[in-house]
């Protein structure tokens, strides 16, 4: 049996979310049943963190274990054609050690969150951008964003669906930057709460429009109360942008 590192690229938008659902089409339901036309094998995916309803990937990275020989290209040709065309691709496939794991192994996180910020709406990005035509303030939202940084009780901005065991969670970078006409949010952790980075995104467009002061993210992440919460950012513009392990 060999263990498989897949580097998977995903438009989230006709999807569930990563994880298999009851309800509706999921990215790990769509590449398992190409591993089982393919090899002819019930085997489980694993990914190093699961997303969203149209939360998008770029490179997520998950294992699968298989019997079947097969070589890296062959793995990713085979499994590339049998998911057309669902919004799916297999960037790469490649053996791992037998106790690498795609979740535990991981040590670090990052997502990138993009708003597009004019007055026309999106056309080629629909779906891929949370479009706000007010025009965003980005150093009152990098100010804000200060706030967040470092080890907290992340409460206010953790869904209540949330099924982590604590609500501490230390957050490395949180940074706000203008591309043309988009405002990126670029964060990094080792690990995140459910709905985090949107409702951390959301908060701070509340100051980017200036409803709201930088100092009220302080106020807002000390109260430890979800109600307290300004906003929740759709889906739309998340991306899962990598997994860190320890041999990259």
């Amino acid at each position: 049996m060999t263990r498989w590192r897949l580097t998977v690229e995903f438009d989230g938008e006709p999807f569930m979310g990563w994880q298999r659902q009851d309800h509706g089409p999921s990215v790990q339901q769509a590449i398992e049943e190409a591993i089982v036309r393919m090899t002819g094998e019930e085997a489980r995916l694993h990914c190093a963190g699961r997303t969203d309803a149209g939360v998008h990937g770029l490179a997520m990275s998950a294992h699968v274990d298989l019997d079947k020989q097969l070589t890296g290209f062959r793995l990713c040709e085979g499994l590339n054609a049998l998911l057309r065309p669902a919004p799916i691709a297999i960037l790469a496939a490649e053996p791992v050690d037998d106790d690498w794991h795609a979740r535990f192994s991981c040590i670090g996180r990052r997502y990138l969150y993009r708003i597009l910020n004019r007055r026309a709406p999106p056309t080629l990005l629909r779906g891929k951008v949370w479009h706000v035509p007010q025009e965003l303030d980005v150093e009152a939202m990098a100010a804000g964003a200060k706030y967040l940084e470092g080890r907290h009780d992340f409460t206010t901005f953790r869904s209540v669906h949330c099924q982590s065991r604590s609500p501490d969670k230390t957050l490395d970078s949180l940074t706000v930057v203008r591309v043309g006409e988009e405002v990126q949010f670029r964060v990094a952790a080792r690990s995140f709460l459910h709905h985090q980075v949107r409702s951390m995104v959301g908060t701070l467009s509340l100051v980017g429009r200036g409803q709201w002061h930088p100092d009220d993210v302080k106020r807002v992440l000390e109260a430890k109360d979800r109600q307290q919460l300004g906003l929740n950012a759709p889906p739309d513009g998340l991306y899962f942008v990598r997994a860190l392990y320890p041999a990259d």
